[in-house]
């Protein structure tokens, strides 16, 4: 009996496992980018590991190859990392090749770029050795240097305050990785970071990197993804989805500001890209270096179980000063309850224009209010896709569902009791400080930040050259500008409403907070001026102001750890969600009831659930939640996997599954 001569595809979509074509004579390798048929439809496929359950479907059923391509195949060790994330979170491993094959990728290897194109970033021009750093900086450098040079796996944590120069000191490292030929990849939580970076990135190496996020166009992507593959793009800068792009010969990954939430991918396959940079350092054998001047819980811990080396630099570059900082305690201040800057803070912003400097003000809320609601009957706006209020934006004089898009005209009477003028808006977003600051300092340029205003890099580009321009006197913002921005002008900062993060129920609330009030802060003074920042809290003395004023970071995370470790959550334990929706809540919530009257019962693992989900309606989709909270030697995947399996889902039920949950809601 003859050999069949078939192999094994991957295809992008949510399947399991490859499918066995026929190769028709063709000679292809694992890693081949393959057209096969899928149904009626001709797809993009790779040439994959065999598996073992395709050896029992009979040859004459088998369909054949239709055309094989003529460009680099996918590297092993990418094809290892796609099945690895797959195994780890849960998700079909066609949804993990998905996200390396995009459709805009598909149609170009069918047709590929001509010979002629050129990639981006394939030379790096300046590799200048010159550099004036500081003793602090150059001891880390020459760690990292130490590091991209033996090529082994190693993870650091390159910690510094903020304006300590961290960018500076991995520059160094990616001077070495590219003078051994090796690629690099930087990840960025925020996009709208990228212009500022991008300037420094072409001062110190003489050219562009290539650059990855949601906002590239698909030309551009499409080079970017063929010259990485080819080994000929040399460095990319991305949002996380660039994590997933085919390097051959990446020799080091830069996750920078490594404790952002934006890291954590909430849709399709939820993964946490800074703890999957480091899975893909791991099974290439090279460096990754976490940056921040607020390590996450989870990253110290490695630090302090000596899993991770720790590279310090203690002090902001060239002898500037860290900020003072000043609470202001709004208990005791006597504004009105339209007015939501205090005095002190007031007399802070006109003193710092009347010196020629500029001035921050900070508030994570969008628009111009959270909520509206009438003050005769008591009625509120809230969204009919979602259970949550819809916001006033007076910029297009519209009330908004910031999670499903819903927007609707504000009416000029209430819809529940028809009384005209009745509205009322009730608290302040961003829109609504910058009309309150434009009312005491009529001639201010008042500039306002948020992703509603400038939603596209080219946008946030115009918005930071007119900030170092100086043609902004007050800047108010979102966390958007809370981080990676340098502005040597800045030297006042407000905090409009400090404690917005410390309600709810996420065991990562204090920690999350401390961090987005230490990263604004660090916007002041970062030159030769001094800074100054002013906390507007109703809580001056919960445990998360006071170590922002005293600059007590290390003891904050220490009494965080202990108290985790007491409660064994993350990191000294396991935490997995399940998340079910639907659009009809009595069948989304009897299957929740079948899950709970099977769920695991063991010792070292709890079931948390049934319950609605903070967030109980979402894009007209009912929402249920499962918390699995388990020792760390727990398979918690296998667990989940066999629980999940003895109850038939519905049709019309959706069940995600989110290893290492970032958000509850």
């Amino acid at each position: 009996m003859t050999k069949r001569q078939s192999s094994d595809v991957l295809l992008p979509y949510p399947v399991g496992r490859p499918y066995s074509y026929l190769t028709d004579g063709r000679a292809v390798e694992k890693g081949d980018f393959v057209l096969v048929p899928m149904g009626r439809r001709e797809t993009l496929g790779v040439v994959w590991e065999h598996d073992a359950q395709n050896d029992d479907v009979p040859e004459h059923k088998l369909k054949a190859f239709i055309e094989s391509y003529d460009i680099p195949p996918m590297p092993d060790i990418h094809r290892r990392f796609i099945a690895w994330v797959a195994e780890y979170t849960m998700a079909d491993i066609g949804s993990v090749l998905k996200m390396t094959l995009p459709a805009l990728v598909e149609n170009s290897i069918r047709k590929p770029p001509r010979k002629q194109d050129v990639y981006p970033c394939t030379d790096i021009p300046s590799l200048k050795t010159d550099l004036d750093l500081s003793n602090a900086q150059a001891e880390a450098a020459k760690e990292m240097q130490k590091a991209v040079s033996a090529q082994t796996f190693s993870a650091m944590l390159l910690d510094g305050v903020t304006g300590s120069g961290k960018t500076e000191v991995y520059f160094e490292a990616l001077a070495e990785a590219f003078r051994q030929n090796k690629q690099v990849l930087v990840l960025l939580p925020e996009i709208g970071l990228s212009p500022q970076f991008l300037d420094r990135f072409k001062r110190r190496f003489g050219t562009e990197p290539a650059v990855w996020h949601s906002d590239v166009t698909p030309a551009n992507k499409r080079k970017i993804w063929h010259g990485v593959l080819r080994g000929e793009t040399k460095c990319v800068i991305g949002a996380r989805s660039a994590l997933f792009l085919p390097f051959p010969e990446l020799g080091l990954i830069i996750v920078d500001e490594e404790h952002d939430q934006s890291y954590k991918q909430e849709d399709g396959v939820m993964y946490n890209a800074r703890d999957m940079a480091v899975v893909r350092a791991s099974l290439g054998k090279m460096p990754v270096a976490l940056a921040s001047a607020t390590p996450s819980l989870e990253t110290m811990q490695n630090v302090w179980a000596e899993k991770y080396k720790h590279l310090i630099l203690p002090d902001r570059f060239g002898g500037a000063e860290m900020p003072d900082i000043n609470m202001i305690d709004m208990r005791e201040e006597k504004t009105t309850s339209q007015v939501f800057l205090s005095d002190p803070l007031r007399q802070a912003l006109v003193e710092t224009k009347e010196r020629g400097e500029q001035s921050l003000l900070f508030l994570n809320r969008r628009g111009y209010a959270p909520l509206t609601l009438c003050r005769k009957c008591g009625h509120r706006f809230e969204c009919p896709s979602c259970s949550a209020w819809l916001v006033e934006h007076r910029r297009t004089m519209a009330l908004h569902c910031h999670h499903c898009g819903f927007n609707v005209k504000i009416p000029k009477e209430c819809p529940e009791c028809d009384t005209e003028d009745s509205l009322v808006a009730c608290g302040p977003g961003v829109e609504r400080i910058a009309e309150e600051a434009k009312a005491f300092m009529p001639d201010a340029n008042v500039l306002v930040l948020s992703s509603d205003i400038t939603d596209s890099p080219k946008q946030m580009d115009q918005a930071l050259q007119d900030i170092q321009a100086g043609r902004a006197d007050v800047i108010i913002g979102t966390q958007m500008i809370a981080k990676g921005h340098h502005f040597p002008k800045l030297t006042t900062v407000g905090v409009v409403d400090a404690d917005i993060g410390l309600s709810g129920g996420d065991m990562r609330a204090a920690e999350r907070t401390f961090q987005l009030l230490h990263q604004v802060s660090g916007r002041a003074g970062r030159s030769a001026l001094k800074g100054s920042v002013y906390l507007q809290s109703y809580m001056p003395d919960h445990t998360v102001m006071k170590a922002i004023a005293n600059g007590a970071r290390d003891q904050f995370l220490k009494v965080e750890a202990s108290e985790r470790a007491e409660a064994a959550m993350p990191p000294f334990g396991k935490l997995a969600a399940l998340i079910i929706s639907g659009p009809k809540e009595d069948v989304v919530r009897n299957y929740c009831r079948q899950l709970a009257r099977v769920a695991p019962n063991y010792d070292n693992l709890r079931v948390l659930g049934p319950a609605a989900a903070a967030m109980s309606l979402l894009r007209g989709q009912h929402r249920w939640r499962f918390l699995i909270k388990a020792d760390k030697t727990v398979h918690i995947q296998k667990v989940i996997e066999e629980w999940v399996a003895a109850v038939k889902q519905p049709s019309n039920i959706r069940l995600k599954i989110d290893i290492d949950p970032q958000s509850f809601f």
